[in-house]
């Protein structure tokens, strides 16, 4: 910290906080995300109904733990945490994992960050027992691997994370033009096909998102049925987090649910996440029969590029670098792990030790034995 944040700080009235009840998180809102709209590197994992919902569905009583940092009442930072045990070590992990893409902490762009992220990490000190920060998917400019990791007086780790891919904002046309000619070809066949199939899209609106997320969930289940796919998203207590979160979240101009019908019929929908820098497509159910006539990555991509050229965003394709992303030629973006000890804390150095020591062996496992991760893509 400089002697300028410094200043900073002793001219103006901080206060912090951290929320430990249960209902901690109830009433913050307003200023929750007003403060996510004055943060650059924010992205809709960190909006308020998104980690409330999430806490509501899978938060335990007792584990809540939320930073909060006041600067003369206006809400300027916020860790949004809750108290794991892991590997016999307290940690404080963000809410909203493991169903979270990016994983952050809010600064208000205003202020000076490493002197904001100063007071919140004194915040997340005073607070007693745990032993380590965890977050496990960070961006590479997110406030927490920049300004928090400078400003953190303990030790501190980071490993790499999940891959994403990302297209720029642009017109379709533009993209499809700029691709590889066997790519362009394939891409202009797949949306020569859409235009033959007239399936109509619509946007639904918040008061019908319920009906819209339990629809989406069942193609969802449909599309996986017999072929594996992540059992959390075929949960009831996924169905009631996205049930609680989306309706809020197409409110507040955070989300869009596109459903796509062919003569009626629905025959696929797609949940789209969206902040200020990016929108994401996060999850979507499709009829296995609309295989058989459209390629449905070109489908939900032919809407969501659009919006994200309108607005001027990044589009992402989160997590996961599949081999039907590829053929649009994204770029990749590769998200971090964080580990934050304690200071002093032996506890902490040995939680990030293990975690370290685990990934090694993943990694060596990939390296030798790949044929274990295509029996897993079989199973």
């Amino acid at each position: 910290m400089t002697l300028r944040d410094e200043r900073l700080r002793a001219a103006a009235d901080w206060s912090t906080e951290v929320r430990d009840a249960d209902a901690g998180l109830d009433g913050l809102g307003g200023e929750w995300d007003d403060l996510a709209g004055r943060c650059a590197t924010a992205t809709p994992f960190q909006a308020y109904a998104w980690l409330r919902s999430w806490w509501q569905a899978y938060g335990r009583p007792g584990r809540l733990r939320v930073a909060l940092v006041r600067r003369d009442g206006r809400l300027v930072a916020a860790a949004p945490l809750h108290l794991r045990r892991r590997a016999g070590c307290p940690v404080l992990t963000p809410l909203g994992d493991p169903f979270s893409d990016f994983t952050d902490v809010l600064l208000d762009d205003a202020l000076p960050p490493e002197g904001t992220a100063a007071v919140l990490a004194g915040a997340l000190l005073r607070e007693p027992g745990w032993q380590a920060v965890d977050l496990p998917e960070a961006r590479p400019d997110a406030a927490a691997g920049t300004a928090l990791w400078r400003a953190w007086p303990g030790r501190r780790w980071r490993m790499p994370a999940s891959r994403c891919l990302e297209l720029p904002a642009a017109p379709i046309a533009d993209l499809v033009r700029d691709l590889p000619s066997h790519a362009r070809k394939t891409v202009r066949r797949r949306l020569n096909q859409l235009t033959r199939a007239g399936i109509d899209v619509r946007e639904v609106a918040a008061a019908d998102a319920v009906r819209g997320v339990t629809d989406l969930l069942a193609l969802h289940a449909r599309q996986w049925q017999g072929r594996g796919g992540n059992p959390r998203h075929l949960s009831p207590a996924f169905a009631g987090f996205l049930g609680a979160a989306v309706p809020d979240m197409i409110a507040g101009g955070q989300a869009a649910l596109h459903e796509y019908r062919d003569g009626g019929a629905l025959v696929a929908s797609s949940l789209v996440l969206l902040c200020h820098h990016l929108v994401g497509g996060y999850l979507y159910g499709a009829d296995p029969a609309l295989r058989e006539k459209v390629d449905v990555t070109t489908l939900l991509l032919a809407d969501t590029l659009p919006l994200a050229d309108a607005r001027g965003s990044v589009m992402s394709m989160l997590r996961g670098a599949e081999p039907h992303k590829l053929v649009w030629q994204p770029r990749e973006v590769h998200n971090e792990r964080l580990l934050l000890a304690r200071p002093g804390s032996a506890a902490g150095a040995a939680y990030a030790a293990a975690v370290r020591t685990r990934r090694g062996a993943v990694e060596t496992a990939k390296r030798r034995a790949p044929w274990l991760r295509r029996l897993r893509g079989r199973r």
